[in-house]
């Protein structure tokens, strides 16, 4: 049984890639993490828009509350990211990788 091909990837990063069974090697991981933090700022941006309009509850209270709102949509987003967020982070993952087998 073959497996599937990645567009833009060779048969060797895209079974990788594409294969949960086997453990990720060293350079996967680092791409996954970046690919999760990058879905994780950019969740982060559209919360901060959502929360932006909020203007009761614990969040009227003034510049501190503000900061305590960063911190909350930053963890939101993180925990949204980690959880498989929106799809961003396995575009992002294929595009390092594929970029890694250019060089």
């Amino acid at each position: 049984m073959t497996s599937p091909t990645i567009p833009g990837l060779t048969p060797a990063a895209s079974a990788a890639l594409a294969s949960p069974s086997k453990p990720a090697t060293g350079l996967q991981q680092k791409a996954k993490n970046a690919a999760q933090d990058f879905e994780a700022v950019f969740i982060n941006s559209m919360f901060q828009q959502m929360f932006s309009s909020v203007s009761q509850g614990p969040f009227s209270g003034g510049p501190a509350a503000n900061m305590w709102r960063s911190f909350l949509t930053d963890e939101y987003a993180k925990t949204f990211a980690k959880s498989g967020g929106i799809g961003i982070a396995e575009h992002v993952q294929r595009a390092l990788m594929a970029r890694q087998e250019i060089q």
